[in-house]
C-alpha cells in the first residue's frame, strides 16, 4: 500500500547562491598546478581506415610546443583498456593501427597555450588507407559487413541468451502472439560543460604516479581501468573531481581515456597538462547513449494477460566496447518485464561495433531502450486483443510486493494501480478523449498515449558480470555492490560537517544530506554543512561510488543516517554526564540534549559535543572520544549473479505512470504536446522541490530523444549531426506544455528513510508514452510507429510510405 502520509521535507537549496553568482567550482576555474601546459587533440577525419603514416615532425618543431605524442608513443606506453568481455577488440586512448570513427584521437600536441597547440595540431600529417564503413547495428550483424577489428570473428562484441521459466510452453499455449521490431535512437545528455582534464605524471621513489583532475562523476570502476592502462598501481593514481561538473547524466563517465592520454602527454612534456574539450569535439567524439535494434514478442492468453516475453536486443556500442559497456544491455536485467506479472522471459543480448562514436551511460540508460520496446509492445497487445491500452496494462500490473521477476529482480514496494489511477485522474482522461473525438471528426490527428515503467535505483554493478557466461566467471572473482560512503564530524562548537564523495550534476546532494543529518541529530540546518569533495586519496570511496543510476537517495542518504546515528550515540553519552542521566533516557531535539520525560533537564548540543573535545576523560567507560564517523551503507539484498544468471540488478524499484496527449496539424504534421500527466513513486520524498526538478529535467531529457535529438551518420560513417544546427536540443519553449506532475509514496523497506531514486524515471517513460500518443493519433491512417525521434518530417515520410503502399 502507498503511504501518502510519509514525511515531505522541503528545505531550500544551499547550492544555488554560488552557481547563480558565478562562484561555482568548475574545473576550468581551477588552477591547482603552476606551470600547466595546454593540449590539443588531433582527430581522425575518416570513419574507417588504416593509418599509413602519422608524421609529427612539423608539429614538434613549431615554436612553443613542448611535446607531441602519436600512435607509436601510445602503443609503447599504454596497455589496451581492460574490457568487460574477452572479445579481441582492443581499445586504446588513441588509434594505434587504424581509425574506426570520425573524431577518434590520433595525436596530442602540448604547448604553452591553446592557440599554439591548435596551430601546431594542424601541422600533424596523417595519411590514411580508406576502408569501407558500417554504421547500422543490423548491417553490422550481416556476414559480409565491413569488419572493424581484424582479430575478432565479426562485429559482435558480446552475445548471450538467457531463458527463465517455461517460455516455449507459454508461446505454444498462447491465444495470441504479438511481435514487432523497434528501434531506439542514439542521443546524449549534452552537458553545459564539456570534458576537462588536468593530468600530472610524476616519477616518485615509489615509482610512477599520476595525479589528475577531471569533471568525472564516476563510476570509480574506471580508476583501476586507468591504472591498468598506464601500468601503475591504483594507489599511485589520484583523481580529484571538482564539486561542480557542469552536467553529465552519464556522459562524463567516458572521460577516462582522456585522463590516460593527458597523463601520457604530461610524461612526455615533463609538466602538468590541461585539456578542455570544445563543443564540436564533444558532439563528435565524447560519448552517447546506445542506439538499439530490438525484436519483442509476447505470448498472450485469452484474457489479455501476457504469459511470456521474448526480447532480442542489439545495442550499437560504436567503434569499441568501451567500459562500462555493455552496461546498457544489462542495467535493467532484473526489471526486464517492467511493471507486469510475466512469468517467463527469454532474453538475447548482443552488442555490435560500428564506425561511430563509442557509447556509454546516458540518463536512464538501458531503461529508455527497454521500455520503448516493451510499452510499444503492450499497445500492440491491446490492438491485437481489441482491448483498451489502459485496461490491458491494468490486467497485467504487479499488485503484490515484494515481487520477484523471472530474471531475479525483487521489487521492494509499490502501488502501481494507485499511481496509474492518479495519472488518469490528473490527465482528465475523459476530457482528452472528447478532444480526440472532436479532432477526428474535423479530420485532424489527436492521440493519447501511456507509458508505465519500473524505475530502478541503487544499481548493483554485478549485472556487468552477466556479459560473461557463468562457467567462465572465475570463482571468488564475483562482483556486486551498491556501497556508498559518508563521513560526518562535529567540531568543538557543535557544528556538524557532512563529507560527501557523490559528486552531483545539479541534483542538490548537499541540500538533502544537510537536511537528513540535521534531522537525525536534532539540529537546526544552519548548524550543519554538507561538503562535496571527491579526492580518491582522502575521500572514502569504493569502486561503486559515484553519482549515477539514481544512487543518492537510496544509498548516500542511508550512509548519512548511519554515520549521524553513531554521532548521536556519542553526544547522548556526553549529555548523560552533564545531566546525570542514562544515555538511553536522552533525546536530541531542537539543538539540545534533553531528558525524554523531563524536557527541563537539557543541555545544548554544542556543550555535549564540547565535553567530548575538552573533557574526554569524563565520558562513561567504553565510550570513545570520537565525534568523527564514517559509514558505508552496503545493502545485503544486493548479490552477484547466480550460476543460473539471475540477478537483482538494483536495490530499489520505483514506478512512473505517464500519460501524453498530442495534437498533430493535418497540413504541416507538426506535433504539439497538449498535456502530460506524470505520477512518480520514489518512496519517501526527501525534498519536494528537488523531486519536482528531477521529474521536470528527466521529462525534458526524454523529450529531446523523443522529438529532436539524434546522432546520425552517412553510410560513409561521416557524422551528419555534429553541431547544434543539426543536433537539436529542446529549449524552454518546446517544454512549455501543460504538465501535471504528482506522486504517490510507497516507502522502500530496504532503506532507513524509505527513499528510492527519482532522477531518471521520465527519461524512460516519456519517449514511449509520446510515441504511443503519436501512434494513437495516426492509427486512422494505418501508420505504425516503430522508432524515434518523431517530428513533422518523419511523419511525412511515414504517411507517404503508407500511401505508396496502398497504391502498389
Amino acid at each position: 500500500m502507498s503511504d501518502v502520509r510519509a514525511a515531505r521535507w522541503t528545505p531550500s537549496r544551499v547550492e544555488d547562491a554560488a552557481l547563480l553568482t558565478g562562484h561555482g567550482g568548475f574545473l576550468d576555474d581551477l588552477d591547482p598546478l603552476p606551470g600547466t601546459l595546454v593540449a590539443a587533440v588531433v582527430r581522425s577525419t575518416v570513419a574507417h581506415g588504416r593509418l599509413r603514416s602519422v608524421d609529427l615532425t612539423r608539429a614538434r618543431a613549431h615554436p612553443g610546443v613542448a611535446a607531441v605524442i602519436g600512435p607509436d608513443d601510445v602503443r609503447a606506453a599504454v596497455r589496451p583498456f581492460p574490457l568487460s568481455t574477452a572479445t579481441p577488440m582492443p581499445y586504446h586512448p588513441t588509434a594505434v593501427d587504424r581509425v574506426r570513427f570520425v573524431g577518434e584521437p590520433i595525436a596530442v600536441v602540448v604547448a604553452t597555450d591553446r592557440y599554439t597547440a591548435e596551430d601546431a595540431a594542424e601541422l600533424v600529417d596523417v595519411e590514411y588507407e580508406p576502408l569501407e564503413a558500417v554504421v547500422s547495428p543490423r548491417r553490422a550483424l550481416e556476414p559480409d559487413a565491413p569488419r572493424l577489428h581484424e582479430d575478432a570473428d565479426g562485429n559482435v562484441a558480446t552475445d548471450r541468451t538467457f531463458s527463465f521459466g517455461a517460455v516455449d510452453e507459454a508461446f505454444a499455449a498462447a491465444a495470441t502472439v504479438v511481435e514487432a521490431d523497434y528501434d531506439f535512437p542514439r542521443y546524449s545528455s549534452v552537458p553545459m560543460e564539456c570534458y576537462s582534464v588536468i593530468a600530472h605524471w610524476q616519477d616518485t621513489d615509489a615509482g610512477p604516479a599520476v595525479e589528475a583532475w577531471a569533471n568525472f562523476h564516476g563510476p570509480f570502476t574506471m580508476v583501476p581501468v586507468m591504472a591498468g592502462a598506464l601500468g601503475v598501481p591504483t594507489s599511485q593514481v589520484r583523481l580529484h573531481v571538482p564539486a561542480d561538473i557542469g552536467g553529465s547524466f552519464g556522459i562524463k563517465a567516458g572521460i577516462y581515456p582522456y585522463v590516460v592520454l593527458m597523463a601520457l602527454a604530461s610524461k612526455h612534456a615533463g609538466r602538468p597538462v590541461r585539456w578542455t574539450e570544445d563543443r564540436l569535439e564533444h558532439l563528435l567524439a565524447s560519448s552517447t547513449g546506445a542506439d538499439r535494434a530490438m525484436h519483442c514478442a509476447a505470448a498472450v492468453d485469452a484474457d489479455g494477460r501476457v504469459t511470456a516475453l521474448k526480447v532480442d536486443l542489439v545495442d550499437n556500442v560504436g567503434a569499441y566496447l568501451r567500459p562500462p559497456e555493455p552496461s546498457t544491455l544489462y542495467r535493467c536485467f532484473g526489471n526486464v518485464t517492467g511493471p507486469y506479472r510475466i512469468g517467463a522471459v527469454e532474453i538475447r543480448a548482443r552488442a555490435v561495433v560500428t564506425n561511430t562514436m563509442p557509447t556509454g551511460l546516458n540518463r536512464g540508460f538501458g531503461g529508455q531502450q527497454l521500455y520503448f520496446g516493451l510499452e510499444r509492445l503492450m499497445d500492440a497487445v491491446a490492438a491485437a486483443t481489441g482491448t483498451d491500452a489502459f485496461e490491458v496494462r491494468r490486467r497485467n500490473l504487479v499488485d503484490a510486493f515484494p515481487h520477484e521477476t523471472p530474471s531475479g529482480g525483487v521489487y521492494d514496494s509499490g502501488d502501481y494501480r494507485a499511481a496509474l489511477a492518479l495519472a488518469e485522474k490528473n490527465a482528465e482522461l475523459d476530457e482528452l478523449r472528447a478532444r480526440q473525438a472532436a479532432a477526428r471528426a474535423d479530420g485532424a490527428y489527436y492521440g493519447i498515449g501511456v507509458g508505465l515503467v519500473v524505475d530502478p535505483s541503487g544499481t548493483n554493478i554485478g549485472y556487468v558480470g552477466l556479459a560473461t557466461p557463468a562457467e567462465q566467471r572465475k570463482p571468488g572473482r564475483d562482483k556486486s555492490g551498491s556501497t556508498e560512503h559518508v563521513r560526518i564530524s562535529v567540531d568543538l562548537q557543535g557544528r556538524v560537517t557532512v563529507l560527501l564523495g557523490s559528486v552531483p550534476q545539479g541534483q542538490g546532494h548537499a541540500t538533502v544530506a544537510r537536511s537528513v543529518a540535521a534531522r537525525r541529530l536534532g539540529l537546526p540546518e544552519e548548524q550543519v554543512r554538507a561538503v562535496v569533495d571527491m579526492d580518491t586519496a582522502t575521500t572514502p570511496w569504493t569502486v561503486t561510488s559515484g553519482s549515477y543510476s539514481s544512487r543518492f537517495a537510496p544509498l548516500v542518504t542511508s550512509a548519512v543516517v548511519q554515520a549521524a546515528d553513531r554521532i548521536a550515540e556519542t553526544v547522548r553519552a556526553a549529555g548523560s554526564v552533564l545531566l546525570d542521566a542514562a544515555p538511553e533516557e536522552l533525546e536530541l531535539v531542537d539543538g539540545t540534549v534533553r531528558h525524554r520525560d523531563d524536557h527541563a533537564r537539557a543541555v545544548q548540543f554544542r556543550h555535549a559535543a564540547g565535553l567530548v573535545h575538552w573533557d574526554p576523560g569524563a565520558l562513561p567507560d567504553g565510550v570513545s572520544a570520537r565525534l568523527y564517523e564514517e559509514a558505508a551503507f552496503t545493502p545485503r539484498e544486493i548479490r552477484a549473479a547466480t550460476q543460473d544468471d539471475r540477478i537483482n540488478s538494483s536495490l530499489c524499484y520505483g514506478f512512473v505512470a505517464e500519460i501524453v496527449a498530442v495534437r498533430i496539424d493535418p497540413d504541416t504534421l507538426e506535433i504539439d504536446i497538449d498535456r502530460v500527466s506524470s505520477v512518480h513513486d520514489a518512496g519517501t520524498v526527501l525534498n519536494q522541490q528537488l523531486l519536482d526538478g528531477q521529474v521536470h529535467g528527466a521529462l525534458t531529457h526524454g523529450l529531446g530523444g523523443a522529438m529532436y535529438e539524434q546522432f546520425t551518420y552517412a553510410d560513409s560513417g561521416q557524422p551528419t549531426a555534429g553541431t547544434f544546427l543539426d543536433y537539436l536540443c529542446p529549449t524552454s519553449a518546446e517544454a512549455g506544455f501543460d504538465l501535471r506532475a504528482d506522486h504517490v509514496v510507497s516507502p522502500s523497506p530496504l532503506t532507513p528513510l524509505g527513499a528510492k531514486g527519482c532522477g531518471e524515471g521520465s527519461s524512460m517513460s516519456f519517449p514511449v508514452a509520446f510515441a504511443n500518443a503519436v501512434a494513437d493519433a495516426l492509427a486512422p491512417a494505418g501508420v505504425s510507429i516503430r522508432s524515434l525521434p518523431l517530428h513533422g518530417e518523419v511523419l511525412h515520410q511515414l504517411l507517404d510510405a503508407d500511401q505508396q503502399k496502398g497504391t502498389d
